[in-house]
């Protein structure tokens, strides 16, 4: 099974129709399995004077309160079905985020067959046996907690009717952008020995190395942001792929996808012709006579290797020469 590869376009639309569809459009190009927005009421979401987190203020209008700035990034239920209708037409999967209760009916209304719970829901019981009482495929962040809320959040997703073969977890960090000595990639392999769960990773590095190294350790999920231009107004913009990068991240995945192959070591198909040129045999190192001892004064071992192997060495060594041999001739089986 390929990894789930996320595009979020979360809500780098900037509140416009016409630039989400864009996105989507994006998303397509690259390769991915789902592009994911973010649906919210702003009264449901925060208090009115709640201050943006610091990377927001760097990002947009410090004096705006995070209220007033999201408020201008909803999406309203014909929105949706709009974008449901242009992934359809597009053939990508439409995921959203929801952010309170009401969102979260109107996604299921929807049709939405997979709900991402952000990080930053985690805690939020209420809203977690919500979705858990869908029995729906759940991806779960884990941006800013402990492996104890972790099996808190899941416990309730479990109890309320979601079965665990159908949680992914995603390992996280909330800080945009995330610096390298944090992203402790590590801890999405604790996660998965620790619950016995499908891991991932959600991005939120600068470029696309995290991404592709979670993948090697066995992520079968990626979550990433993208945007058409990272010098666009907005709280995530700066901490987002560009569409180029978005597909050379998806590219390298599907490459390393390939590369992991199987647990078995043996030859590959590919490199099994080189075998008799790269090895080596036990050859005559002098003209030998038929009836002369084979000894380390008339053998040496070069290639090609096609003849005898120089494993065999001691079973060659004090027998016969069945034939005359002249310099650098392949030894023949007695």
């Amino acid at each position: 099974m390929s990894v789930f590869i996320i595009a979020e376009a979360g809500v780098n639309h900037n509140g416009s129709v016409d630039l989400a569809k864009c996105l989507i459009d994006v998303a397509v190009d690259s390769g991915v399995d789902a592009v994911k927005f973010q649906t919210f009421k702003a009264e449901n979401l925060v208090a009115k004077n709640t201050q943006k987190a610091e990377y927001q203020k760097r990002t947009t209008d410090a004096s705006e309160s995070q209220f007033d700035m999201i408020k201008k990034l909803e999406l309203d239920v014909d929105t949706h079905k709009e974008l449901i209708a242009h992934c359809q037409e597009k053939d990508i999967m439409f995921l959203s985020t929801p952010f309170d209760h009401e969102s979260i009916d109107l996604l299921s209304d929807l049709g939405l067959e997979i709900f991402k719970i952000a990080s930053g829901e985690i805690t939020n019981l209420p809203y977690l046996r919500h979705i858990g009482s869908l029995g729906k495929r759940v991806i779960l962040s884990t941006g800013m907690s402990n492996l104890g809320e972790v099996n808190d959040a899941l416990n309730v997703l479990i109890n309320a009717g979601t079965s665990k073969d159908n949680i992914t977890v995603l390992h996280a960090n909330t800080m945009y952008p995330t610096p390298m000595e944090d992203v402790n990639l590590n801890a999405m392999l604790t996660i998965q020995k620790e619950f016995d769960v499908a891991v991932g990773y959600s991005d939120h590095t600068l470029g696309i190395e995290v991404d592709i190294a979670a993948v090697a350790m066995g992520a079968s999920c990626i979550e990433k942001h993208f945007t058409l231009d990272r010098a666009m107004d907005g709280p995530d913009h700066r901490a987002s792929l560009e569409p180029e990068e978005l597909k050379e991240m998806v590219d390298s995945i599907r490459n390393i996808e390939k590369a992991l192959g199987s647990s078995e070591k043996k030859p590959s198909q590919s490199e099994s012709v080189n075998i008799d040129i790269a090895r080596k045999s036990i050859i005559s190192k002098t003209d030998i006579n038929k009836g002369d001892i084979l000894d380390e004064n008339n053998l040496c071992v070069k290639r090609p290797g096609n003849g005898i192997s120089p494993m065999r060495w001691n079973e060659v060594i004090g027998t016969i020469a069945i034939k005359d041999y002249k310099k650098d001739t392949l030894i023949e089986k007695n």
